[in-house]
């Protein structure tokens, strides 16, 4: 059964509360004084607290529940607290709301409005306690894999990631070739590399070629190498990547760009492990790995007679599917932290992003990918001033940043306070979920619906 704790001097405050909450299915605790309240507080697994703002005859300043508030958040960070104030103490209230309260209610209390704002905050509470709990595990399964695998720096937040990286980390020793599926930009040469690290060749060459990059000809040169005459240009002799690979890895990008005759010598190669140079009758051998990589649909282009049937099939042994930035968006904000740890400025210090910006990465499409926040991350830290990374610093051109609504005036905004461009940003990242538009906000659900209202922002629901 859910559990609330109401802390307050008034006895006959705790008894109204505790018979409200009752009648709906919660269980109520009732402490006289903020000690015994933090002594229940100890005892008890405890959903949310409902605290009175002054416990002194002497005093109507709201000091004593500011005090209790702190040492409340210093012990429990992630506890929803609701104030219950008088009007002299609202700016008291107000400062503590701002200071990681979820919301305040003046007394005497509306009890349609208190058991909403505690049904909200419930629902809340129970979404990011599910959501921390799912964290954790994505995060003891990744201290898992760096525990037995080499992933370097990797970033990795997402269910979808982390299921991929685990596959890959599994297939690593087995001397079969991979096929690594997804589009641009969405990572797929860092999967490879880290196939390769984990390999039983990890010690010996790890060479990638984009087979996209260069015409039929001097692809199959770049392949399998070249004797001196054997196309125009060609005025010594050159190895090619089989052979610069040999005894490691040759990662091969884009291999949907491999043109017919080069797809005919790379299924010998892959079979054989034998090939000629352009040019030459000399048959040489060589021990590869061969990973490949592809944005494009190979049975559609075997289908379509562009692309070798057994060659599609002999690629795609173990096949590596890496989700497009879109579809993972628990790893924006740490993909965006880690690419501005890295970034230099002139100012040699580490730009920060605010509020505004990171509604901003959350509800941007990203078209390009891991790519494409990059490089906003590299312009941004460029661009942004005093240190402090604004929606316009990012330049993301499919997310426009709205100009302020009613009731919003740009002038006289306090700057703790999130932006409309930032709640609109937010509710649309989340699918108007207001919850978890909140949660990415910082605020409780009232508090954003508050903030909806000032800025006419329409419920999405």
């Amino acid at each position: 059964m859910r559990t609330i704790l109401i802390i307050d001097d008034n006895p006959g405050v705790g008894e109204a509360l505790s018979l409200l909450l009752s009648l709906h299915d919660i269980r109520a605790l009732y402490a006289p004084s903020p000690e015994k309240g933090l002594e229940l507080l100890a005892r008890n697994e405890v959903d949310l607290l409902i605290q009175d703002m002054n416990f002194s005859a002497d005093t109507t300043s709201g000091e004593e529940g500011r005090a209790l508030f702190q040492r409340v958040r210093a012990a429990h960070p992630d506890l929803p607290v609701i104030l219950l104030t008088a009007w002299t103490q609202l700016e008291q209230a107000v400062a503590l709301v701002k200071a990681g309260a979820a919301d305040y209610l003046a007394k005497p209390w509306d009890d349609h409005k208190l058991l909403a704002t505690v049904e909200n905050l419930l629902e809340l509470s129970e979404s990011t306690r599910e959501l921390q709990l799912s964290r954790q595990a994505r995060s003891q399964r990744l201290e898992q894999l760096r525990q037995r695998y080499r992933l370097d720096d990797l970033v990795c937040r997402s269910d979808a990631m982390l299921a991929t990286l685990e596959t890959a980390c599994q297939v690593a020793r087995a001397p079969l070739p991979v096929l690594i599926t997804g589009p641009n930009g969405s990572g797929k040469e860092r999967i490879a590399a880290i196939v390769h690290a984990n390999s039983a060749v990890a010690g010996g060459p790890f060479i990638a070629l984009n087979c996209g990059a260069l015409p039929g000809d001097l692809l199959e040169a770049e392949l399998f190498g070249a004797e001196s005459g054997a196309y125009t240009g060609a005025n010594k002799a050159r190895e090619g990547r089989f052979e610069a690979a040999d005894g490691g890895t040759l990662f091969l990008d884009e291999i949907g760009n491999l043109p017919l005759a080069g797809q005919i010598k790379l299924l010998r190669v892959l079979e054989t492990g034998r090939f000629e140079r352009l040019g030459s009758n000399r048959t040489r051998e060589t021990r590869v790995r061969v990973l490949s990589a592809t944005n494009a649909d190979l049975q559609a282009m075997v289908a379509a007679g562009s692309f070798r049937e057994d060659l599609f099939y002999r690629l795609n042994v173990i096949e590596l599917r890496l989700a497009p930035l879109a579809q993972r968006r628990e790893d924006i904000l740490p993909l965006a932290e880690h690419f501005l740890a890295a970034a230099q400025t002139a100012e040699e210090r580490r730009p920060q992003l605010s509020e505004a910006s990171r509604a901003a990465l959350l509800a941007h499409a990203w078209p390009g990918n891991v790519r494409e926040l990059k490089n906003a991350m590299a312009r941004a830290a460029l661009l942004c001033r005093e240190g402090l990374i604004q929606p316009a610093d990012l330049g993301l051109l499919s997310t426009q940043v709205p100009a302020a609504g009613p009731g919003a005036n740009a002038n006289h905004r306090n700057l703790d306070e999130p932006s409309r461009a930032a709640v609109q940003a937010a509710l649309n990242a989340s699918g108007g979920v207001v919850s978890r538009a909140a949660q990415a906000l910082g605020l409780s659900r009232q508090a954003l619906y508050r903030r909806m209202e000032r800025y006419g922002i329409a419920d999405p629901l």
